[in-house]
C-alpha cells in the first residue's frame, strides 16, 4: 500500500514538472517571430539574437567578441587559426587580421587590432614598394637606356644621304615601357641631357672652322640636327604626350630646337650675322639656298634675331619690316626703280620691251 501511494506520488510530481515546462516553452515561443524564409528572430526581451541565412546566430545575447579556437593538440600549429566574431554577430574573420586571442583561466579572450600591427603592415608595404621601386630603377639604367642610348647617337651623328639600321619600333617599344614603368621623368631628363652633350661636341667643332667656312659648316650642322629630329621626335612620341605635353605642357620638338639654339646658335650668332650680310650683298658668294637655309633656321630658332639684321631677314622671311604706309608710296617706288637699275647694270636685262606701250615709263 505504501509503495502504491509512493508510487502515484511520483508520478503525479512528473505530470507537474512536464505541465510547467510546457508552459515555460509555450511563453519563450510566444517571442519568436517567424518570416516567410523560416528565419527566426527573437523579440527584445529574448535573450536569442536576430538571425538570418547568411548569418551565424548564438543562443545567448552577446557583449563581447567570441573566439572560437581550435585546439593545438586537434590540428597541425601551421594551420591553427581563430575565428573571430565581432559584438554585431555580423562579420566573421581570421585571427591574424582582426584580433590576437590568448586562453586564460578556461575563457577565451580577444583583443581588437593594435596600433602596431598596422605600424608593422605598413613599414612593411614601404619597404616592398621602396625596392620594387629600386628594381625597377635598376632595370630602367641597364636595360632599357642603354639601347636608347645607343639608337640616339647613331641617329645624331649619320648624315641624311646615308642609310642606317635602327629598329625604330623596338625604340618606340624601349620608351612605351619607360613610360608605363613611371620613368617619364628620368627618360626625359636623360634624354636632353644626351643630346645636349651631343650639341656641346658641334660646337666646339665649329669654333675649329674657318671664319670663310663658318656659314656653310653651320648650315650643315642646323640642317643634319633638324634631320635626326623628326627620326627621334616619332619615336618618343609616347613620352611627349603622356608625360611633356599632359604634365609640362611643352611640345618635345620644341625643347629640343631650343638645346640647338642655347649650346650652338646663340655662340655664334653674332659672328654670323656680319658674314651672312656681307655674303648677301654680294651676289652667288654664298649659295641662295644655303643663305635662304641658315637665315630661316636663326629666325625659327629665335624670332627676335631678326632685328639684328632687318633688311637681312626681310628678304627671306615676309613681315619682317613694319607694314606699308601710305605717306611713303613713292619712296617704296623709287627704291624699286633703283633696284631695277642695278639688275640692269649687272648683266640682268628686261627683256623683250616691244609690246610695251610708248608713252610709259621705261
Amino acid at each position: 500500500m505504501f509503495i502504491a501511494s509512493t508510487c502515484t506520488a511520483l508520478n503525479d510530481r512528473s505530470r507537474l514538472t512536464a505541465k510547467v515546462g510546457m508552459e515555460a516553452m509555450e511563453d519563450d515561443s510566444s517571442d519568436v517571430k517567424d518570416d516567410h524564409n523560416h528565419n527566426y528572430c527573437a523579440g527584445s526581451s529574448s535573450g536569442v539574437q536576430t538571425c538570418s541565412s547568411n548569418q551565424l546566430c548564438d543562443v545567448t545575447t552577446l557583449h563581447q567578441p567570441i573566439c572560437l579556437a581550435v585546439s593545438g593538440r586537434e590540428v597541425e600549429p601551421a594551420r591553427r587559426s581563430l575565428l573571430c566574431r565581432c559584438a554585431s554577430g555580423s562579420e566573421f574573420m581570421d585571427s591574424d587580421s582582426c584580433s590576437e586571442c590568448s586562453d586564460a583561466g578556461g575563457e577565451t579572450e580577444c583583443a581588437t587590432p593594435a596600433a602596431a600591427s598596422a605600424q608593422d603592415k605598413f613599414t612593411l608595404d614601404s619597404s616592398s614598394k621602396f625596392l620594387l621601386n629600386a628594381m625597377a630603377v635598376e632595370d630602367y639604367r641597364n636595360n632599357h637606356w642603354p639601347n636608347l642610348e645607343k639608337a640616339i647617337e647613331r641617329l645624331l651623328i649619320h648624315n641624311p644621304t646615308d642609310h642606317i639600321s635602327v629598329s625604330y619600333a623596338q625604340i618606340y617599344s624601349y620608351v612605351y615601357k619607360c613610360v608605363c614603368q613611371q620613368h617619364s621623368e628620368l627618360l626625359y631628363n636623360d634624354l636632353k641631357s644626351k643630346i645636349a652633350n651631343h650639341l656641346q661636341r658641334v660646337s666646339t667643332d665649329l669654333n675649329a672652322v674657318p671664319l670663310e667656312n663658318l656659314i656653310e659648316s653651320f648650315n650643315t650642322a642646323l640642317t643634319q640636327y633638324i634631320a635626326s629630329l623628326q627620326c627621334i621626335v616619332p619615336v618618343f612620341m609616347y613620352l611627349n604626350k603622356f608625360y611633356i605635353e599632359s604634365k609640362l605642357n611643352r611640345d618635345l620638338k620644341q625643347d629640343l630646337m631650343n638645346l640647338f639654339a642655347d649650346h650652338v646658335a646663340e655662340k655664334y650668332v653674332n659672328t654670323l650675322m656680319p658674314l651672312l650680310i656681307k655674303a648677301h650683298a654680294v651676289p652667288f658668294e654664298v649659295q641662295p639656298s644655303t643663305m635662304a637655309n641658315v637665315v630661316k633656321g636663326l629666325h625659327s630658332l629665335r624670332p627676335e634675331w631678326a632685328q639684328l639684321a632687318p633688311a637681312l631677314f626681310s628678304d627671306f622671311i615676309p613681315q619682317i619690316n613694319p607694314p606699308a604706309l601710305e605717306s611713303l608710296l613713292l619712296d617704296y617706288a623709287a627704291h624699286d626703280q633703283k633696284l631695277q637699275m642695278e639688275l640692269s647694270m649687272n648683266g640682268f636685262p628686261r627683256g623683250d620691251q616691244s609690246r610695251k606701250r610708248a608713252n610709259d615709263d621705261s
